[in-house]
């Protein structure tokens, strides 16, 4: 069986910068994408970036299936519009790449470090955040024999998509790599 994608959601800016808008005119979220491996009992969610609810209806209305179906949880990167649905998705794997989890680790730690001397309610939140990052695990080289892991320029240190490789093409699942086509489009 061939590697099999689907669009879920299409991502979203909060604004456009290329557009002249210069505050928030709509509620910002990651493309979320289905990647299917049949040959391996594999339904990969790449970005669950809307909130859980509206992941689940909208996953249902574009598959006929349910969150319960997916057996991993792919993230481009660990940024927080990225992942809003993992509610959603306690019985999957997480995973993302080993950079992205080192460098956001630090991250999170460096704002902790901050928050604990500033605003305790904070540290409180960034406590919470880093535990959500621990149940991530570093991506292997292939999630499948198809599904590839691809190093990626883009929206953090560590970015990486989704190669998807079968006998006549080869399709990336990207995240943020590039925001919209204006944007490649314009350097």
């Amino acid at each position: 069986m061939a590697i099999e994608y689907s669009v879920i959601s299409i991502g979203t800016l909060s604004r456009n910068r290329l557009w002249n808008e210069s505050a928030a005119v709509r509620t910002s979220h990651a493309t979320t994408t289905l990647v299917t491996d049949g040959d391996n009992d594999k339904k990969i969610l790449v970005d669950p970036s809307l909130p859980g609810e509206i992941l689940e209806a909208r996953f249902n209305e574009r598959t006929g299936g349910t969150l319960a179906d997916i057996t991993d949880v792919f993230c481009t990167t660990l940024r927080p519009v990225h992942r809003r649905g993992l509610d959603r998705l306690g019985a999957a794997k997480w995973w993302c790449s080993e950079a992205e989890l080192e460098a956001y680790a630090q991250h999170l730690q460096g704002l902790l470090e901050s928050a604990e001397r500033l605003d305790a309610e904070q540290a409180t939140v960034i406590e919470a955040d880093i535990e959500i990052v621990r149940t991530f695990k570093p991506a292997p080289e292939r999630l499948t024999p198809q599904v590839h892991l691809f190093p990626l320029a883009g929206a953090s240190v560590g970015s990486a998509g989704l190669l998807l490789v079968e006998p006549t093409r080869t399709v990336l699942i990207a995240g943020d790599a590039v925001v919209t086509a204006e944007h490649f489009a314009r350097g």
